[in-house]
């Protein structure tokens, strides 16, 4: 965790609502311990009062639908850029109830499993 002393009121506000949005729904906790860090850590950055580390900033970047790059750009003033279709259904999947999830998984593994049979007979 670093010190926000070096990033402004208005990055560190965009910052909040980025690390919010990857939370989504799940609790601080299990939250943290996705990333690797405490209950503690997570509420430390939504207060602003801490950054999170590089790593885990690719890590909250990528579960909001963004690259590294796009959220560093954001913070600096640029607009975000609208999330792809298929990060903004990763973002769906990840707060979906696990037997949802499953039956998604399982149409994935028929499609996949119908893909490679239709490339075997030609």
């Amino acid at each position: 965790m670093q010190n926000t002393t070096a990033v402004n009121l208005e990055a560190r506000k965009k910052l909040i609502e980025v690390v919010k949005m990857a939370r989504g729904s799940m609790s601080q906790r299990g939250f943290g311990k996705l990333l690797g860090v405490s209950a503690t850590a997570v509420q430390l950055w939504e207060k602003g009062e801490t950054v999170p580390d590089t790593e885990n900033l690719a890590q909250i970047a990528a579960r909001a639908g963004y690259t590294v790059e796009e959220l560093l750009s954001y913070l600096d003033d640029k607009p975000l850029p609208e999330p792809s279709e298929v990060n903004l259904i990763l973002k769906h999947i990840q707060s979906m109830p696990l037997s949802q999830v499953a039956i998604i998984g399982r149409a994935v593994v028929d499609r996949l499993a119908a893909a490679a049979e239709s490339s075997q007979k030609q």
